[in-house]
């Protein structure tokens, strides 16, 4: 048994993904639906734990980026079969047999991950029943919601083997409170999801039983929104992080008069004052 089976073997606490309606007997790196204006994308190699392989993270970037012009595309939920969310990058790949070329690639590729969440114009749920591990953890605290049932838990395991989760610390560093975000990436340990939710890194958690149900409902909320609306803000939430407060809130007004000018925009505030319901155009003509 190698260190990563034994690690979650005996670390961890098994979780079965029972709301799943894909079938587990698949080789794909992913399974996909696009039903109703929701992309359902689901991590399905339970084999390797769901690892974020050269393969997979491909793959992901294709599936996230692909209908991103798409006007019926209103959200994005990332989930998976098996006990794991995800245990993190595919250790083969950064074994000493590869040269330094394929480690490059790996995270070359998540970086290309991170960033093709943060540029979809509409929002990426992380819908989590198990064990978000190193960059799977990542993964979880990159997207822009993230909801999990209560036996989740997450961890940066990284330095357990001799290779620090510098990557994922970006990610925790931005998303958890530093005294947490420290304890997971120094120690290694594991915390729960009622942790994760207190530390910021989960938006919501409810019984297993109810998971694929609260993020509909989440999608519902999304889809009720004007999708051009959503794409503004989401792109200057992500832009303004990187400003100091004093331009942030000048550009965040430059940004509002922006809104303002957008069909949709003159339609919320139409609607408002009209006291009717709000007819989207979503940016289509």
């Amino acid at each position: 048994m190698n260190r990563l089976n034994f690690f979650f073997k005996n670390s961890t606490k098994q979780i079965i993904f029972k709301n799943s309606s894909f079938s587990t007997s698949t080789n794909k790196p992913l399974l996909v639906e696009f039903n109703d204006g929701v992309k359902t994308i689901t991590l399905s190699q339970q084999k390797t734990r769901n690892a974020l392989s050269i393969n997979m993270m491909n793959n992901l970037i294709d599936t996230i980026t692909e209908d991103k012009d798409n006007p019926d595309l209103r959200v994005i939920v990332i989930g998976s079969e098996g006990k794991v969310f995800s245990a993190g990058h595919n250790l083969k790949e950064l074994s000493s047999e590869n040269e330094i070329d394929t480690h490059k690639k790996v995270f070359n590729l998540a970086f290309e991950l991170m960033n093709a969440i943060i540029d979809s114009p509409v929002p990426v749920i992380a819908k989590v029943n198990g064990v978000a591990a190193a960059a799977g953890c990542q993964l979880v605290a990159q997207c822009d919601i993230s909801i999990c049932s209560k036996e989740s838990s997450f961890l940066t395991p990284g330095v357990n083997f001799g290779i620090f989760c510098s990557t994922p610390g970006v990610a925790l560093s931005r998303t958890l409170h530093k005294s947490t975000a420290l304890k997971m990436l120094l120690t290694g340990r594991s915390i729960s999801a009622e942790e994760a939710k207190t530390a910021g890194l989960i938006t919501e958690i409810c019984n297993e039983d109810d998971l694929n149900k609260t993020v509909a409902s989440y999608c519902e909320d999304i889809k009720n929104k004007s999708r051009e609306v959503i794409a503004l803000g989401k792109r200057f939430y992500y832009k303004q992080l990187n400003l100091g407060v004093k331009e942030a809130y000048k550009t965040g007004g430059d940004i509002m008069v922006e809104n303002l000018q957008l069909k949709d925009g003159k339609e919320g505030v139409h609607s408002f004052i009209e006291k009717r319901k709000a007819r989207w155009t979503h940016g289509t003509n």
